[in-house]
């Protein structure tokens, strides 16, 4: 149909009138007193259904001589095409995160099918994730952009939002790519997968 039908097909769908706005939502936390609906532990089960992509966001060294940031993270996704945006989630205790936000800006890499243990490196705490590990600087943040991931995304840091014990951090897209030949790494039920054949 492409976006002109598209469009005009809403349009008819939508009548001739404006379009008003829905009224936004009242936002709050669970409070003290609340029982959260749900238990920790069968959310986790439930939520593993959905098989997610893996990705390591990385951000650069700093001036002062810290080398580069990056943690493992699956709760990555694609915001908006227009402007382009992509965000991803990150726990507030993460003591990679607030490195990443004084850089203002980071690389998505997303991990390709054979990189489970770059995965798990990153996964870790404590020890120096990147000994070792192939990079080159993304072209516009200068974030460590990781030797055979499937695609990368060079961001800045466009806004951050809390989100329960997470924050929500939207990057504006400066810079991608993508390898056309990379199989992903998924993630499903508490462990690696691979797309099958076929």
């Amino acid at each position: 149909m492409g976006h002109a039908g598209a469009a005009a097909a809403a349009g008819r769908y939508l009548g001739p009138g404006p379009v008003e706005p829905l009224p936004r939502p009242e936002l709050r936390c669970v409070r003290e007193d609340e029982r959260a609906p749900v238990g920790q532990a069968e959310f986790r089960r439930v939520l593993g259904s959905f098989a997610s992509g893996v990705t390591v966001i990385t951000a650069p060294g700093t001036e002062g001589g810290a080398g580069p940031a990056g943690f493992a993270c699956q709760s990555f996704s694609s915001l908006s095409l227009d402007p382009a945006l992509v965000c991803f989630m990150v726990g507030r205790t993460s003591t990679t995160w607030p490195r990443i936000a004084r850089a203002g800006v980071f690389c998505v890499n997303v991990l390709n099918a054979g990189q489970d243990e770059l995965c798990r490196r990153f996964g870790a705490p404590g020890a120096d994730r990147f000994a070792g590990v192939a990079y080159d600087p993304a072209p516009v943040s200068g974030s460590p952009r990781l030797a055979g991931a499937a695609a990368w995304i060079d961001c800045t840091v466009h806004a951050v939002h809390t989100g329960g014990d997470h924050l929500i951090v939207v990057g504006r897209v400066d810079a991608l790519g993508a390898d056309a030949t990379a199989q992903p790494l998924l993630f499903h039920r508490g462990r690696f997968a691979r797309l099958a054949d076929g």
